[in-house]
């Protein structure tokens, strides 16, 4: 499947602007980084620490629903006019496949399915250093009025 050549994102839609709006959140206490802006993808990365890991010390199944939502949430707010829309999350699952140890960081990249006028499907892919997948999730975005 070919890369689109011309970008879904906002065109004041930076990796900058996005790590702004991570600032003194969840999202930047638990480690997680926006780190590549594709023309129908988003990436971020995130610690498997003591922030985001369970007893066992793999990460916690929590953590990656939240690296996943942050995903999902991200782009779908880079794609509405902010002005007049914003997209909340109605609905998120996932299955975890494997675990990744502590000390790892991982990867999440997230595309759309669908983008419509009133809601957003968005599949999230969680790597390990390997490539291996360790969490699919999909997330549903409710598109709302300001």
């Amino acid at each position: 499947m070919s890369e689109p050549t011309t970008s879904i994102w906002r065109q004041e839609v930076t990796l900058e602007t996005l790590r702004q709006r991570t600032l003194d959140t969840l999202v930047s206490h638990l480690g997680i980084e926006i780190t590549e802006l594709g023309s129908d993808y988003m990436k971020a990365t995130m610690p498997v620490d003591s922030r985001t890991c369970q007893p066992l010390r793999i990460l916690h199944g929590g953590a990656s629903l939240v690296l996943a939502e942050t995903l999902g949430s991200f782009a779908a707010n880079a794609v509405v006019d902010n002005t007049r829309f914003a997209c909340v999350g109605q609905e998120i699952n996932a299955n975890h496949l494997r675990p990744a140890p502590v000390g790892q960081v991982v990867t999440g990249i997230t595309k759309a399915f669908h983008i419509g006028a009133r809601s957003h499907v968005w599949g999230i892919e969680i790597m390990d250093e390997r490539g291996k997948r360790i969490c699919v999730s999909r997330i549903t975005m409710a598109v709302i009025n300001r």
